[in-house]
């Protein structure tokens, strides 16, 4: 599958000995972002130069890694790749890409001593440029990554997934990785159940194990601040499609970009961001 929106590249590296992996994210040069992280536990780095009151406008890729806060050197080969394509902000040291990354945890469902690194970063950062994109599947950062953790054994598989909506020329696109304490709301229940209520109270709340993350991206023409409303979109879908969201014991954070060739309100982007991450998430379950 090729995402359908022009310039978008990604890549992935996955452990062949473990349960863990990184995803890139490859955007054209131009591309506006902001973020909005809501899980109490995240793993992340370079979201604070996302922030609308800050000064740097455009990044190059963003960066979605297993290994908890040891994978957010993958970040560093990307880095790396960038640099030797010329790309970053130009400072008197020479240019310097902005390459934002969010992390799940997954040390302790394979070998907690395989974690990706800044070479399996920029090898996931090579293999952007294939044609073909993989965007579904237990590969890349979601290679160790399971749903319904309060189950214990009897958690399920979760994994990488995308959806993407499109209004004419708008397109939206949400790639997530899902690695959920709680499971998959397919929407056939009309409220929290009892179950989820007593979910809570049955299982290690301070495991720290849970994080669902994700970057959404648009063609929109958006500034900083609409990106921002757009990630907090993203993150309404993940509440339509996991139960419980949000907890203090996940990592639950959203990237949204905007690579700036068609005209659209932000209220419509914000509800196709919705609608996509939810499908997105929910594909999980179909898929096993």
């Amino acid at each position: 599958m090729t995402i359908g929106i022009p310039g978008i590249g990604i890549g992935h590296w996955s452990d062949p000995d473990g349960e863990t992996g990184c995803t890139v994210v490859l955007f054209p040069e131009g591309t506006t972002a902001s973020c909005e992280v809501r899980g109490g536990a995240p793993a992340s780095r370079e979201l604070d130069v996302l922030s609308p009151d800050k000064t740097v406008s455009f990044i190059d890729a963003a960066v979605l890694t297993g290994g908890s806060a040891f994978g957010l050197a993958a970040a560093d080969g990307v880095m790396r790749y960038l640099e030797e394509s010329g790309r970053g902000v130009l400072t008197p040291g020479g240019r310097v890409p902005i390459v934002p990354t969010l992390a799940l945890f997954d040390l302790a469902v394979g070998n907690p001593a395989s974690r990706p690194t800044a070479e399996n970063g920029y090898a996931a950062a090579r293999e952007t440029s294939g044609e073909q994109q993989v965007v579904a599947g237990r590969i890349g950062a979601g290679t160790g990554a399971y749903t319904a953790h309060w189950r214990g054994p009897q958690r399920k598989p979760g994994g990488l997934a995308y959806a993407e909506r499109r209004w004419d020329e708008l397109v939206v696109g949400a790639l997530c990785v899902v690695n959920a304490f709680g499971d998959i709301d397919d929407g056939s229940a009309a409220e929290v159940s009892l179950d989820s209520v007593m979910m809570l109270h049955q299982v290690d709340l301070e495991a720290r194990m849970n994080t669902t993350i994700g970057v959404v991206v648009t063609n929109a023409k958006l500034d900083k601040v609409g990106c921002h409303i757009v990630a907090q979109g993203a993150h309404d879908g993940l509440s339509r499609a996991l139960t419980p969201p949000h907890g203090r014991f996940d990592g639950d954070g959203f990237i949204a970009a905007a690579t700036g060739s068609v005209d659209a309100h932000v209220d419509v982007v914000r509800l196709m961001a919705l609608a996509a991450v939810t499908e997105a998430i929910r594909s999980v379950a179909a898929a096993h």
